[in-house]
Formats: structure tokens, sequence, C-alpha cells
């Protein structure tokens, strides 16, 4: 494909979005366009429409999206539900509409059911049902998933949907209230090192499983689909590994520096007991993710640092 080739990354600021816009840099694709929140409200059907229609992009990388951890999930359904909805189909009926050569999905691995067998492969999609705590979001993005796959089996068009697992990385939310488990951990432990290595209070038992992959590694999952041709619709994205909540927590710990006690509130939901993602599919194609877990965390730690 062309390097010039024009890309709009919905969502070009958060995570996600940021860390494709630098991978898509780095290998030499120079005609990128984003809008912020406030130049584009996504949730404004006419307003996408006429922006899409306006700068006709080849491809469009969907990684606009309302996120947050099991909190904000659970006090928040309505928005998480209907936002994430308002976004995608907007931006996936565009992309149909205006004959969009090529669209990138993304979603998470909270689609697929809470009792799956692990590893999680994708054909165990609307099996069983979902975790409660977030199961708006996942709702929404099985919808979004379930779009993308229509309009490939009834109009032959390029859309793929990429399900990465738990993302962790630079331009992450470490906000105590939205975050998400790692990133929490991350600024926990760091305020109670400056704070005389006080102990540290953690949520649920410890005991649930979790992969993690750094967010670097999906944009290059993401840069690989824009420049293939996959032949399915529907892509997990993970390390293949997972480890306990509880390791995570005495990875970070050891990470950051800080001395004292970790307690476990064990009256908070753990949420799904274990989440690993079977991506071979992917990696048969090709892509495999190349920074482990404490590579990766030191390099969030910094980042959380110096900004």
């Amino acid at each position: 494909m062309n390097k010039s080739t024009k890309i709009y990354i919905a969502g070009h600021r958060g995570m996600v979005g940021s860390a494709v816009w630098r991978a898509l840099e780095r290998e030499g694709h120079t005609n990128l366009i984003g809008k912020t929140s406030k130049e584009l409200d996504l949730r404004d059907q006419n307003k996408v429409l006429d922006f899409i229609e306006h700068e006709r992009p080849e491809i469009i990388i969907d990684a606009a999206a309302k996120v947050g951890g099991i909190l904000a999930n659970n006090d928040n359904p309505y928005p998480f539900l209907m936002e994430n909805l308002q976004i995608q189909n907007n931006l996936i009926d565009a992309a149909h509409k205006l004959d969009v050569s090529k669209f990138i999905f993304l979603g998470s691995s909270c689609i697929y059911p809470k009792y799956a067998a692990q590893p999680l492969k994708e054909e165990y999609l609307l099996t069983d049902s979902l975790e409660p705590t977030n199961q708006w979001y996942a709702i929404a993005k099985i919808a979004g998933v379930k779009a993308c796959e229509a309009i490939r089996k009834q109009y032959d068009k390029d859309f793929v949907s990429l399900m990465p697992t738990n993302l962790y990385g630079p331009n992450d939310n470490f906000d105590l209230q939205s975050s998400h488990v790692l990133p929490a951990m991350i600024r926990k432990f760091h305020e109670a090192k400056e704070n005389n290595h006080a102990p540290v209070m953690l949520w649920g038992s410890g005991t649930p499983m979790r992969e993690f992959l750094h967010v670097d590694d999906l944009a290059e999952a993401v840069l690989f689909a824009v420049e293939s041709n996959l032949p399915e619709h529907l892509y997990n994205v993970g390390m293949g590994t997972d480890i306990t909540i509880k390791m995570l927590a005495e990875t970070i710990q050891k990470t950051v520096g800080h001395q004292g006690e970790i307690h476990w509130d064990s009256t908070k939901p753990d949420g799904t007991p274990r989440k690993l993602m079977d991506s071979s599919k992917l990696e048969q194609l090709g892509w495999k993710y190349k920074i482990d877990l404490e590579e990766g965390i030191l390099r969030t730690y910094g980042w959380y640092l110096k900004n």
C-alpha cells in the first residue's frame, strides 16, 4: 500500500489511538488525520458523516471509545452502552456509505462470556452470558464486531475487528476512580512510596488471572491489519500468557520500589475469574507481541513519572 494513503484515526489522542499514530508514522505513513472530541463529536451522526465525506479517508481506524475499569462501568451503565454504540455506529455507517476501503474496529476481550473456556477463542463470542459489571460496554463492542462482520458478509468490504486483551502503556488513564487495574496500581504504589512506604489497599482477593499487552504491541497489530488483507472478520490480540492480580501487584511494587504492606479488600468484586486470549489466528498470519510484562511495566512507570 501507498505510504501517502489517507488514514483517519478516531480517538487519536487516547492511549490506543496515539500508539497507532506513532506506529504508522514510524513506518513512514505521511497522511494521517485526527480530530479531538471538541473538534468532532463522534456521537453526532450528521457531523461524522459530513467529516468523512469532506476528508474522504481510504482507511478508518476506530480507536475511539468511552472506557473505564470495573467501578466506572458498574456506576455508569447507560453512557457505557449508548455512547459507545453511537460512536462506532456513526463511524461504521459513514465508512460504509462513503465507500471507505478499509475499516479497523478495536474492541476488548470483555466481549467474551464470563465463564468461557480458556484461552478465549474468537468462536466463543455469544456462546454464554457476560461479566455483569461491564456487560454494557461489552454489548456495545459486540454490536460493532457484528456490524463489521455484516458489512463484510453482505458487501464484501475489508472491515475487520481486533480484540485486544487488557492494555497498558503511555497515555494510559491513571485516575483512581476510572482507571484499569495496572495503571491504578502504579499510581497507588508510587503514592504510597512517597508517603513513607504506607500500606496499599487493593480490590478483591488477588486471585483472578489477567493477561496484559503493551499498547505499542497492539499498535503493531493494527499496522499489520492496515498493510494486510486479513481473511477473517475477527482476531484476538494478546500475549498468550497471564498472571494473577496478586503477582501483578508484586511486580509493580518491585518496579516502583515500594516497601510497605499490601492489603486486599475482599468485599470488593474480582470481576471475571480468568481472561486469557488465544491469539494464534493473528500469530499464524505473522504478528506477534515483542514487549514482555516486566519491561512494559518499567517503561510505563517511567512514562508516569515524566508525565
